[in-house]
Formats: structure tokens, sequence, C-alpha cells
């Protein structure tokens, strides 16, 4: 048995930081595989030339949060003390062992002074993206959009009560109003009136609700069995592959359908022809903006609403022709009115439906008249049903676990989006767009790597083979 003795007297010796990290190190493999250069130029203006004290060089300014997000390190602080003591991140970052390392508050105050207001950190992760298109690795043919929620950093106990209208403004009004002047028009009715834009804010037009006092931009969030808390709600689209093409950032209580056209307008550009959605994004104004501009949405089926035990929409045959629902007793509801949401209004005569034995099951009202819903975008919507049933369709929607899901997944487990020190909505595109190119850039320094590999060693291979040839030509057995 040998025993060491700890208590050694202290050897100098000779060695280089590069020789520390080792050769499979995923910062070796990012420095190897990405050019950080671009950062200076993106920067440029925001330092003076001529003046003031020297600074922190910029792209280790950037680096220090990017550690922070490879590694799921949950705060600054924490970063600075294990760049403190990692010889690969000081590696990263430029830093020999006798450098000091900046202070956990740097990069705040550089932000502060400097990155914030800016698209920096969006346009960091544009360009980290831009370099896995120009490999070849990126599919945009089918893009997968969903939205996770974070948590944030706000205490559940501080908030207040604030009024809000209930009906917020839609990015489709002017064409929704269009249509629904045209469709009252061709049912012989007059257009509808104008409203006020933004009328007095009473019980009867808005509603209470929660708003956090630590970070007013939150959301308060609450859905199956999760607890109530506010957070931020991201929107997220990637490519087959996993591979993250954009990410807008909402607060928590804000449904998809309404946070889906900031994101759209990011991936309009990368001309997809499918797009995967969950259930969420079923509505007519989504599915008439995809089929418009030649995208084929693909969303799963929504049970109707209904009550239990009662007739659902779906038991209501709609009559193309004469622009009717048949009802399961096999009469009719005519056309009413179309509201101002966009939904035609299609009405029983109360007479006959108070004499029909289906009365209990079918309508609750003393009049006892049944109205049915349709909207006047309904027919985009009925395509997507038939896409629905598509053997190809059911293939990419299949496909959701596997890339959008398991991008979520691993932002959460490995990089720590699961929750938020960030305050406000501006800091927290930064982590989340620092987080999806980390992800990205650890994904393509990754496959980068084994590329130079496998072309080295098929090279040394073939340099192989070929002094053996060279040996045996002499003996007659082949010639080069």
């Amino acid at each position: 048995m040998i025993t060491k003795n700890s208590k050694s007297e202290p050897q100098m010796q000779i060695i280089s930081i590069d020789q520390l990290v080792p050769e499979d190190h995923l910062l070796r493999k990012i420095d190897e595989t990405i050019d950080f250069s671009f950062i200076y130029d993106l920067v440029e203006e925001k330092y003076s030339p001529d003046s003031g004290r020297p600074s922190i060089d910029p792209v280790s300014l950037i680096k220090m949060p990017m550690i922070q997000y490879l590694f799921g390190i949950p705060s600054m602080r924490r970063t600075v003390e294990e760049i403190e003591v990692n010889v690969a991140y000081r590696w990263f970052l430029g830093l020999d062992f006798y450098d000091k390392v900046p202070h956990f508050s740097t990069f705040g105050k550089n932000y502060k002074r400097r990155f914030e207001g800016t698209d920096l950190f969006e346009q960091i992760f544009s360009k980290i993206l831009l370099q896995c298109m120009r490999e070849g690795l990126v599919d945009t043919q089918t893009i997968f959009v969903d939205a996770t929620h974070v948590k944030a950093a706000a205490n559940r106990k501080k908030v207040k009560k604030v009024r809000v209208a209930k009906k917020a403004a839609r990015h489709y009004e002017e064409e929704l109003r269009a249509e629904i002047d045209r469709d009252r028009q061709a049912h012989g009715k007059k257009p509808l009136k104008d409203k006020d834009d933004d009328p007095p804010l009473t019980e009867e037009n808005g509603k209470e609700q929660k708003q956090s006092e630590t970070d007013p931009e939150s959301g308060w969030f609450h859905k199956g069995e999760h607890k109530e808390e506010f957070a931020y709600s991201v929107q997220t689209a990637c490519d087959r592959y996993g591979w993250i093409l954009g990410y807008t950032v909402h607060p928590g209580n804000e449904n998809d359908k309404k946070s889906f056209p900031a994101i759209y307008e990011k991936l309009k550009p990368l001309g997809p022809q499918n797009m995967v959605m969950d259930a969420g994004y079923r509505t007519p104004a989504i599915a008439r903006m995809l089929l418009e501009d030649g995208i084929i949405p693909i969303l799963p089926y929504a049970r109707s609403g209904g009550k239990k035990n009662g007739f659902r929409k779906r038991d209501f045959i709609y009559d193309e022709y004469y622009d009717a629902y048949l009802c399961p007793a096999g009469e009719e509801l005519s056309y009413s009115t179309t509201n101002r949401e966009g939904y035609r209004e299609y009405k029983s005569n109360g007479h006959i439906c108070e004499c029909c034995p289906y009365l209990e099951q079918c309508t609750k009202s003393k009049n006892h008249v049944k109205v049915v819903t349709r909207h006047v975008w309904q027919d985009y919507l009925d395509v997507c049903e038939q896409i629905r049933h598509e053997g190809w369709a059911k293939d990419l929607y299949g496909m959701r676990k596997e890339t959008i899901e398991r991008s979520f997944g691993t932002a959460k487990e490995r990089h720590g989006m699961r929750y938020t020190q960030q305050v406000g909505n501006e800091k927290m595109r930064m982590k989340v767009g620092l987080t999806f190119a980390c992800m990205n850039m650890k994904k393509l320094a990754g496959i980068l790597t084994r590329r130079t590999r496998k072309k080295a060693g098929n090279g040394g291979i073939s340099a192989y083979m070929q002094q053996i040839f060279t040996a045996v030509s002499g003996y007659g057995f082949c010639s080069i």
C-alpha cells in the first residue's frame, strides 16, 4: 500500500492553461467552431473610441452569461465564483492564471449602460442561427411552434388588483370588421356601427386581474395541476431537427392565439411550407392567416364545448347550400345575425323546440331557442380538419414530442430556464435569447467537431493504406 503525504512541499511547474483544458471539453469545441468576432461589430457604437477607461473585452463580457446559460448556473454571482476556480472557464474567457475575474456586477452595469433598449442579444441569436443554416443543418420546410412558461422572479403575495378591458385589440381587427360587414350585407343586414375605441373601464366592460408589484410585466398563470404563480410565456419555434428558429416573450396570462402573430412575423421570412401547432392555436384567424400565405397548418382535434350529457356543436349539421343548421331532431336553425366577434348566429324556432323531446339535452333558455354559432372564417378551419386526417400530417404532428417539447425539456433541465431571476420583459428576452443561442451553439459545435474528426480520420486511413500499397508494390502484388 502506498500512502501520499498531502502536505508535501509546493512544486513549481511550467504549464500553459491550454494544456489543462481537455480536448473533448464543450468550451473547446465551441471555441474551435464558433467565431465570436461579430460581437465587436454589434457593440462598436456603444463604446467611445477616444475617451473613458479601458473597457473589458466585449466578447469576454458576453461569454460570461453564455457560460451561465450553457451550464445552467443559477446566477451571475455563482458564475463568477465558478470562473475563478474553473480552468476551462478562464481559458474560454481569455483569462490567465493571474488575471482577475470581473466582478459579478460588471455585466449588469454594462447591460444597464450599454445594452439596455437594444436588440443585441436577439442579433447574437440570429448570427448563431445563420451559421447553422450556412452549414446546411437547418430545415425550415416544417416548423413546430409552441409556448412554455417560465416562472418569474415575483413574490406571489405582493399583488394588486387592476381592472383591464375584457376585449384586447386584435391584430386582424380591420380585416375581420370588413369581413363582418360583407357578410351582413350578403344576408341583408346593415353594417355594424362604430364603437368608442377607449370606453371608460367599468364593472360592465372591464375585469379585475392580478398584477405583481415585484414584476408588473409578468402574468398570473394557472394551468392544470400546476401551482398558481407569476410567469412569462415564451413562444418558440424549431425545425424537425430541434434547431431553435425564433422566440418571443409575453406575460404568462396571455394565451397562445394572441401571442402567435408576433412570432409568426419572424418565421415568415424563413419560407416554411408546414407549421405544426397544438390546440391552443386552433382558431379561424390563425388558420386563415397561414392558408392565405400558402402555409399548411397542422392542428390537432379540439373537442367542442358543451354541457355534460347534452348536445355539442358537432351534433348539429351545417347545410352550406341553404346556409342553415339541422338539429338532431331534424329541425332547421336559420341565420339570425353576424355579431361583432365575427360569428354568425343561427337560431331555432322556440315554438317548435318547446315540444321537442330533446329539449333538456339541447338548451336551457327561457324562450326555448337554441343558438349555434359559426365564424365567418370557419371554412379555413374546415380545411385544417381535412389536413389533420392525412397520414403525413399525423406523422408530422407526432414529431412534436421529439422536437419542440424536447427543446423545452432541455432548456429547463440543463440550461436553467425553469425559472428566471431577471425582472422585466426586456431582461427576460435577453435570458431567453442567450439560452436558445447557447443551445444552438452547443449542438453546432458538436456536429462540426465530429465532421472535422471524421475527415481527419478518413485522411489518416487513406495515408496508411497508401503506405501499404507503396510497400507491397515492390513485390509485384499491385501497382499504384
